[in-house]
């Protein structure tokens, strides 16, 4: 029975000895003084507010993307204790004690040296040798500027990591699928595909160009295999299935999962969520929350509201009203009808309460019950501190002499009686009986004499001049045909009026509100609202200093400085290796005309390579090529303020193809023995370039050692470049 135990156990396993040193030599390359300069880089001044965000729990919105990259950088300062306290806010500044800058920079710089093994990987699983996969190794892992943005507490490399792992993933799983369909690896190396997809989108939404193709290659693929007769309709099905369920819907619960945490763990309010509506807002632990926590749900007549404008832009603002009046004539000569001024006011006041009045009775207290007001009921709005009822009328606007006037009538005994009355549409109700509710509806304002609606005005939230002290113009929109945000408001703050008489309301209006009913809101409702916050908030271009077009970085016609010590001529740059730049544009230049040339040929039936490997070439044209065309075209179409660091994917799957082409030229050009040892030994003088090229470098790529002023103008290779220099 324990005769196995005669017998010593003995495990064997096969280690690659390549794979192994190209990783040890990415670590080295990576981590190496990752701690210097200890000090703020460059983007850390960006990503590292919202870092000190997440270790205090503090919601914010960052329109460049996704959360998973940001929660990276937080793990990486979670795990070296790192307490939030730092203010970031300025390039330079020197961090703390407190700052745990090695554990900050950890994740993207372990990222950045893995990249270097898979690269290798990658042409290995394209079937090309070792050598040529060591080749593409190795320019990866000479890349200066690869090096550069892996070292700080950036997003860039741990992209590329996603990206390459995604690529690599699916080729191992398109490599198993002849032979080993449905095996457990199968299934591995499908799922990873998923996961690093998304976890890519998850980091920057770069990330979709990769993954958008990678779906396109898979498609291609299903295509090829339902022209397979030895395939059931069963097997596609099932091959179908396992397709959408890895490729599609995990990425998307993953995405939706990025999300999940990110709102769990940002739960308390911060200087951000004031772009975002009442109700999220008031989902958040402090802020609006200590102000609506137990507010009456149901907007009764009666209740005393503030009605905060649902667009937010360009700043969030309340329906206000104060004493003034508009003025009889206005600059341009057109006269108003000189009632009271009403605004959208961007701060919180006494003079943005209002209350919702039945045009069928004088009181302006709920009753016992309360009458709650419905969609389509006809109410009066009365300004709290003013007793004013809003009123509109066909006058024109200050501003928007297309729309209507908005005021508070004053009676001044001529003939412009009072139109009061307005509908409440609420545009997010489920039924026509829908209850107007607090935070929660969204609500249309339509003027029953007019219907126009109540809106902020179009002209860009416009400002009234210094009469209306800058507030933001409110009009009557006439016409009105669909739906924008500027039309729709929803009740923030409510409370239940209780005092008829003015002196006594006005000293209700002032005290806070503290009432009864809570609300939340579920994680879809936040997450759609926070997605698309995300996809529409944008800042406003600013030409900075380093920005560049995308047709500069082919060329490496440009540079950023990263940092510059304060004393000494030590610096960091984002400048690529010269040599590498170059030769990743030869080779896209050669694999473009050779192919074409191929495919002429092929026309006319002329075969010059052998049909396996001319799949070996298309194939790896499809990943290398394409991968660089994805990531880099459409940078073409987009309206943002460019960087050479958003060409970093682009140029990784560019230095990809380099041993590509050189391995096909080898292989199908140099037939004779002559040139093949010519061209072996053009590539071994090439690659001591690349590498001369690092060294030359090194010194701006590690800001280390210190340059002199000759050394550093000794590295201005092109008139473009922004070497720094001090003056003497």
């Amino acid at each position: 029975m324990l005769g196995f135990l005669k017998e010593p156990v003995v495990v064997t396993a096969k280690i690659n000895v390549n794979l192994v040193a190209l990783t040890a030599m990415g670590l080295i390359s990576r981590l190496w003084g990752l701690c210097y300069p200890r000090a703020v880089v460059f983007d850390e001044v960006y990503y590292g507010q919202f870092v000190s965000l997440y270790m205090k729990r503090i919601f914010f919105v960052d329109d460049s993307g996704p959360p998973f990259g940001h929660m990276l950088l937080a793990l990486g300062g979670y795990l070296g204790g790192f307490d939030g306290n730092f203010l970031w806010n300025r390039i330079g500044a020197e961090y703390s004690m407190n700052v745990p800058v090695w554990s900050l920079r950890l994740l993207p710089a372990l990222a950045g040296a893995l990249c270097v093994p898979l690269a290798y990987q990658i042409l290995v699983e394209l079937h090309f040798s070792h050598c040529a996969a060591l080749g593409a190794a190795l320019l990866i892992l000479l890349e200066n500027s690869l090096i550069t943005q892996a070292r700080f507490m950036l997003l860039e490399s741990i992209l590329i990591f996603f990206i390459l792992l995604a690529v690599l993933s699916y080729l191992k799983f398109y490599n198993l699928q002849k032979h080993s369909a449905f095996s457990g690896s199968w299934w591995f190396w499908l799922l990873l595909t998923g996961v690093a997809c998304s976890c890519a989108v998850g980091v920057k939404y770069m990330g979709l160009f990769t993954y958008m193709l990678l779906l396109a290659i898979a498609g291609l693929h299903f295509w090829h295999m339902i022209g397979d007769q030895n395939l059931s309709n069963v097997s596609l099905l099932c091959h179908f299935l396992a397709r959408g369920l890895a490729l599609i819907i995990i990425p998307m619960g993953m995405y939706l999962s990025f999300f999940y945490v990110h709102l769990a763990l940002l739960y308390r309010s911060g200087p951000h969520d004031q772009i975002m509506t009442s109700a999220f807002q008031a989902s958040l632990e402090g802020g609006l929350a200590r102000i609506t926590q137990g507010q009456p749900l149901e907007v009764a007549y009666g209740s005393q509201i503030t009605l905060r404008n649902v667009l937010g832009k360009p700043m969030q603002c309340w329906l206000h009203s104060h004493t003034n009046t508009y003025p009889i004539r206005y600059e341009n000569g057109r006269g108003s009808s000189h009632q009271q001024q009403v605004t959208c006011y961007p701060f919180k006041d006494v003079n943005n309460w209002w209350i919702v009045k039945d045009p069928g009775m004088q009181q302006l207290v709920v009753s016992n019950p309360p009458r709650p007001v419905r969609h389509g009921h006809i109410v009066q709005l009365v300004h709290g501190i003013t007793t004013r009822y809003l009123n509109t009328h066909d006058v024109a606007a200050p501003l928007s002499p297309h729309s209507q006037e908005v005021s508070c009538y004053i009676d001044y005994n001529i003939s412009m009686p009072a139109q009061n009355l307005w509908r409440v549409d609420i545009v997010n109700r489920e039924s026509d009986t829908d209850v107007w509710k607090t935070i929660l509806s969204e609500v249309r304002f339509v003027h029953v004499n007019t219907s126009a609606v109540l809106k902020v005005s179009g002209l860009s939230g416009a400002s009234l001049p210094e009469w209306g002290y800058r507030q933001l113009e409110v009009v009557g929109e006439k016409l009105s045909k669909g739906y924008h945000q500027s039309m729709v408001w929803n009740v923030e703050e409510h409370r239940y009026g209780k005092s008829q008489e003015q002196k006594e309301r006005e000293v209700e209006l002032h005290s806070p509100t503290q009432m009864d009913i809570s609300k939340n809101l579920s994680f879809m409702a936040k997450f759609t609202e926070l997605q698309w916050k995300i996809l529409t908030l944008k800042n406003e271009d600013t030409e900075h200093k380093y920005s560049s077009s995308a047709l500069d970085w082919i060329t490496m016609d440009t540079n950023i400085a990263y940092w510059l010590h304060p004393t000494s001529g030590a610096q960091i740059h984002l400048l690529g290796n010269v040599a590498t730049w170059a030769s990743a544009n030869a080779a896209a230049l050669v694999y473009l005309c050779l192919s074409l040339w191929y495919l002429l040929r092929r026309r006319r039936k002329i075969y010059d390579i052998p049909e396996e490997a001319w799949q070996l070439w298309m194939s790896a044209g499809g990943i290398c090529g394409g991968g660089w065309a994805v990531n880099y075209l459409p940078f073409f179409l987009m309206e943002k303020t460019l960087f050479l660091y958003h060409y970093l994917p682009a140029l990784t799957f560019q230095i990809l193809l380099i041993p590509v082409v050189l391995q096909h030229l080898g292989d199908h050009l140099c037939r004779s023995v002559l040139l093949k040892s010519m061209f072996s030994a053009l590539i071994v003088a090439w690659f001591s370039s690349v590498y001369f090229v690092y060294c030359t470098f090194s010194p701006v790529t590690y800001g280390q050692p210190a340059l002199s002023l000759t050394e550093l103008k000794a590295l201005r290779w092109k008139d473009t470049w922004n070497i720094l220099i001090r003056k003497q």
